[in-house]
């Protein structure tokens, strides 16, 4: 691991909204290109980074639309650019073609998501939840992402700067789901010193020139990089391919290739994972919640412990590996899972599942542009506790 740049670190305390603590934790990241088309609520991500990087270095780049953002990001990181996009609704549902591209192609790069209402056009200005699924599979076959959830801009700081380290650790997409409320609230944001920093450096071949292979396998199921200019000679495409990135039409291959581009993570998956848990000795039913719901349940658990309910919360900061594994081992010991969303059910789909059946699991809903009535949540858990 390197220290990050302190050119780039805005270090001190600041009063930022998430959208701004996202462009500086990019900035603290490496990230030196962005390209992206305006979209609310995602759009002063990009704003913050135009007007910041003349001073430091970097590019900024408007496209014609989403489609054309992701692309540029892949061309950038093969060039060597640390890179991302940013986008809302729509735009998340135009790039999720070059995002199988970047999963298949393993393209380390950072895609932010401001979730917004929808579907279509929807509420572009108000909150939503409902892009969580899309994120792991909005786009077609089997692979891979990581996708993280911050409840606060100072998270929002912190996850991107995990997000471009695991990206170039595992290279692939990884995705941070704010959604609008995040975005948007303006909060406290404490940026640390530049050698409090950790930046995972690009995962760069040491081959000599002529012998490298872009896709040849290493001991952690991933392959070194090399960029354009480097003097190496190698061939990406979308099809399935050998270690040589030719395309490669056979099926043993494709078995090959798909299983590590999924293995990669799920083999990993302990690691990745991050979640934030409290109350969970003795606890009988167990709150599960990510990004702004997880604040607003704040005040129903305090009001049912209150009551006598022994409630644990269980705050997702990784959406995407799933923490199956968890959720299995907490489903053996609880009454109930309680899982408020911005949605009509999705993360509480998998919650569900992982249950198989040994607790129940209660979807409290809401369909987005407002975020739910604390007391609607604290019916929910004493319904549960009975």
């Amino acid at each position: 691991m390197e220290k990050a740049d302190s050119k780039r670190v805005l270090t001190g305390s600041h009063y930022l909204d998430g959208d701004h603590a996202c462009t500086e934790g990019a900035l603290a990241a490496g990230c030196n290109f962005i390209a992206g088309y305006p979209i609310t609520p995602s759009t002063e991500v990009v704003e913050r980074y135009s007007r910041r990087i003349p001073a430091i270095g970097g590019t900024f780049i408007q496209m014609e639309d989403e489609i054309a953002s992701i692309t540029a990001v892949l061309g950038a990181v093969w060039g060597g650019a640390k890179a991302m996009t940013v986008t809302s609704g729509p735009g998340f549902s135009l790039m999720m073609e070059n995002i199988g591209l970047a999963a298949m192609l393993e393209t380390p790069c950072v895609i932010v998501n401001v979730m917004r209402g929808g579907p279509s056009t929807g509420l572009p200005t108000m909150v939503g939840q409902a892009d969580v699924m899309q994120a792991r599979w909005g786009s077609h076959g089997d692979y891979e992402i990581i996708a993280l959830a911050p409840q606060s801009p100072q998270e929002a700081f912190t996850l991107m700067i995990d997000a471009f380290n695991l990206a170039e650790r595992y290279r692939l997409p990884v995705m941070v789901m704010l959604d609008e409320c995040i975005g948007h609230m303006t909060e406290k944001v404490v940026i640390p010193e530049a050698c409090e920093i950790e930046i995972r450096p690009r995962r760069i071949s040491t081959k000599e020139k002529g012998e490298y292979l872009p896709y040849e396998i290493g001991a952690d199921m991933v392959p070194d990089m090399a960029h354009a200019g480097e003097g190496h000679r190698y061939h990406i495409t979308g099809l399935t391919h050998d270690e040589r990135g030719y395309p490669a039409m056979d099926a043993e291959v494709h078995d090959k290739l798909v299983r590590r581009l999924c293995d990669k993570v799920r083999e990993q998956a302990d690691d990745i994972i991050m979640l934030d848990e409290d109350g969970m000795d003795g606890a009988e039913i167990v709150l599960i919640s990510y990004g702004i719901t997880s604040r607003v349940a704040r005040a129903s658990i305090e009001a049912t412990r209150a009551a006598g309910i022994k409630v644990g919360s269980l705050r997702l900061q990784t959406l995407w590996p799933f923490p199956e594994k968890r959720i299995g081992e907490l489903a053996g010991k609880v009454k109930a899972f309680v899982v408020p969303e911005v949605n009509y059910g999705q993360i509480s789909l998998e919650v569900e599942r992982c249950a198989a059946g040994r607790a129940q699991t209660l979807l409290v809903p809401h369909m987005g542009g407002g975020v739910h009535d604390p007391a609607v949540i604290t019916r929910a858990i004493e319904e549960a506790a009975k």
